[in-house]
């Protein structure tokens, strides 16, 4: 399948104002400050009932709440408190929660990159998503992100009635690298006895630092995330090539037995696409329930770009349904 000039002009736009790391740019820092200029686009963000920033230990969380009171139950009159106001959760209205884990090659981005996606999850999943601004190498190479991830999904799934959630309905979702964490997050309680984990939500994910796909090769260049981009990610994420094939750093090559649910999605072109293709295959084959959807004629980075691509928005909605589903 060909891009369409819309998508086209996308990845075009896109690829300007993206900085060219492992090319010109070698810097984290530097990479950071270039993101951080690049300007805004679509229209505002989704409303959700209330937004927090809190601490879970040392790690920065940003919290969205999709209600404050159970459907069935409206107020008769709206309420005086605006919008993102703090308030209490209402007794007998626990919600489910879903842990979001944002993409970068575990580099770049951070909370502000991603509150669009978190808050289309919150409102259309209408659950609560803690949104984790985990550690960011080179500063803080691997295990560091793995365990921030699982400390945050531990703390949420034992405190999540005090959010006003239902620690018994807990899902992970996260893109790209934040894929690789929620695939990880899984594992990792599996092996530990922690968290009940319902359900994992996977976008476009990174499952493999070997780098050796097809995809890799015939998506290298020319559709925003590059191959130089990827060696550069790796490279500062986990400079030790020897581990790099460890489970909770590659976990395409770690038993998936006993894992829960997952929604797969991936993009024609994007060189993650076989990596993450075959992560859902291995679940499959270990006996997980997963659906694996490819997005023909996208590219990595289009999940969160409803405002401008149709393919998108119906991505983001059969992101909602699966957590709906996988939480009910």
């Amino acid at each position: 399948m060909t891009l369409d000039p819309m998508t086209r002009a996308v990845i075009d736009v896109m690829t300007e104002v993206y900085p060219k790391i492992g090319t010109e740019v070698h810097d984290a820092a530097e990479a950071r400050r270039i993101l951080a200029l690049a300007p805004s686009a679509g229209p505002g963000p989704t409303p959700v009932a209330r937004v927090e920033d809190r601490r879970v230990g040392e790690v920065p969380v940003r919290i969205y709440w999709p209600r404050e009171t159970p459907p069935e139950t409206p107020p008769e009159t709206p309420p005086e408190t605006p919008p993102e106001t703090p308030s209490e959760a209402p007794p007998g209205a626990l919600l489910p929660v879903v842990l979001y884990f944002h993409g970068g090659g575990f580099c770049l981005c951070g909370l502000d990159t991603h509150d669009g996606v978190c808050r289309t999850l919150c409102a259309g999943a209408d659950a609560i998503v803690v949104s984790v601004d985990y550690r960011l190498a080179p500063e803080h190479p691997y295990p560091a992100a793995v365990d921030d991830a699982y400390a945050v999904t531990t703390w949420i799934s034992r405190h999540a009635k005090e959010l006003g959630g239902d620690p018994a309905r807990l899902a992970v979702a996260g893109d790209s690298a934040g894929g690789n964490l929620a695939a990880v997050v899984c594992l990792r309680a599996r092996d530990e006895q922690g968290p009940p984990i319902r359900f994992q939500l996977l976008v476009y994910p990174c499952t493999d630092a070997g780098q050796d796909t097809p995809s890799h090769r015939e998506n290298a260049e020319g559709y925003f995330l590059t191959a130089a981009h990827m060696r550069w990610y790796w490279d500062n994420y986990h400079p030790d090539h020897s581990r790099r094939a460890e489970p909770y750093s590659s976990p395409l090559g770690a038993d998936l037995h006993d894992l829960p649910p997952a929604l797969v999605l991936t993009a024609e072109y994007d060189p993650l696409r076989d990596e993450g293709e075959a992560y859902a295959d291995k679940l499959r084959a270990a006996g997980g329930k997963v659906e694996s959807v490819r997005y023909d004629g996208m590219f990595h980075g289009f999940f969160g770009l409803d405002a401008v691509l149709p393919a998108a928005k119906e991505a983001a909605e059969r992101a909602c349904a699966a957590l709906r589903a996988g939480l009910a």
